[in-house]
């Protein structure tokens, strides 16, 4: 009886604990580019320690390594060549993944880095293998350390920016917080640099279309993103349930704070839709190798009525993709309703564009299925 207990007990943890993701900027990180701060990592190490003493399970995405690669270099200009950037990167990471093992170190934590590309994301048994390899690491109690491999990556398969890719993240493993430390106090009506009278939003739903308008795309001087990205970032980790935070990034003890139930910086909800592990993975994909134009009664097969896609439907074509990739789904207005997998190549979709499914064999001499796209691999991003 006591064993059985015993289980109940450990199980009834287990559904109780949760997985955080913190991202954190490079202008937090690097005190605004001067170089890694010791003292800014060791509080948010401090903190993050008590998370997980509190049953909190917490993976970092740590931007930061090209800014800290041009203090070392002493360059004082962001380069605008990739293989500049590169070179940046490949000295920083060593002393931004050093500055977070002592950190960490300092409270008997390990940390594990992981280094991603895109690419690394847009496979999808890569990308279940990245998944197994945090969950392990959070098993073993070690701080996933995360960042853009910024050493090999290149302008086709970049993230793009930190603040997606720890959405994609998120998204990944479920997390139940998305926090992003960023220079702000969180998001405002207006820019808040322009106008000292901007009101900050406390609350609000990911995907309210009113938040876009309000903020700006430019980035910092040491970033790529502005809090545009944040936004988008937020919808993308909304379709797993999670909730996001923006947050200024040194402000005391802030995510105690969350943890505590503290009104800290913009709340992000999610709506509480939560698509499927592959449907995620498919919205998160930033490098699309095909897309297609769908007439009127494909578009509404799709959204309406909850029908996968025919050739019937499909007006035109474009890229070169093979079979299983993930394409665009385009009304006749260029407007994106969707995407999915693809069960024909793209030579294979110019043969039998407006072709009835019992044709296709006609057209192409075998046949692969009647849905160009089926249902269950087709997800919506109207």
């Amino acid at each position: 009886m006591a064993s059985e207990n015993n289980r109940r007990e450990e199980k009834q943890t287990e559904q109780e604990k949760q997985v955080w993701v913190v991202k954190i900027g490079s202008a937090m990180i690097t005190n605004d580019g001067q170089g890694v701060d010791p003292e800014r990592i060791h509080h948010w190490c401090s903190q993050i320690s008590k998370l997980q003493a509190e049953g909190i399970d917490v993976v970092v995405v740590s931007s930061g390594a090209v800014a800290e690669g041009m203090k070392l270099l002493q360059w004082e200009e962001r380069p605008q060549f990739l293989n500049e950037l590169q070179a940046a990167a490949s000295v920083g990471q060593s002393s931004l993944v050093n500055a977070w093992m002592k950190g960490f170190n300092a409270f008997d934590l390990n940390v594990g880095q992981i280094l991603l590309t895109h690419e690394d994301a847009s496979d999808r048994k890569r990308y279940l293998n990245i998944k197994n390899t945090i969950h392990t690491l959070i098993d073993y109690k070690a701080i996933p350390i995360i960042n853009e491999n910024d050493t090999v990556s290149f302008s086709e398969i970049k993230f793009g920016d930190n603040d997606t890719l720890g959405a994609l993240v998120a998204s990944l493993i479920e997390a139940d917080v998305y926090i992003i430390l960023t220079d702000q106090e969180g998001v405002y009506e207006s820019d808040p640099r322009k106008n000292p009278d901007a009101k900050m939003i406390e609350e609000a739903d990911a995907h309210d279309e009113r938040l876009l308008s309000m903020v700006t795309s430019e980035g910092g001087r040491f970033g790529t993103g502005g809090m545009y990205t944040k936004i988008m970032a937020s919808h993308i980790a909304a379709t797993s349930g999670t909730t996001t935070y923006i947050v200024k990034g040194d402000r005391e003890n802030a995510l105690l704070g969350i943890a505590r139930g503290e009104r800290i910086g913009t709340k992000l909800n999610a709506d509480g839709t939560r698509l499927t592990a592959k449907k995620r993975w498919m919205l998160g994909q930033k490098q699309i190798k095909g897309r297609i134009v769908i007439d009127g009664g494909a578009v509404k097969a799709l959204l309406k009525d909850g029908k996968s896609l025919l050739p019937i439907g499909v007006l035109s074509v474009e890229g070169a993709f093979d079979r299983g990739d993930i394409i665009l789904c385009l009304d006749q207005e260029g407007r994106e309703i969707g995407r999915g997998l693809t069960n024909y190549h793209a030579m294979e979709v110019e043969s039998i564009l407006r072709t009835p499914s019992h044709e296709i064999v006609n057209k192409l001499g075998y046949i692969i299925t009647d849905e160009l796209i089926h249902r269950n691999n087709w997800v919506e991003t109207q």
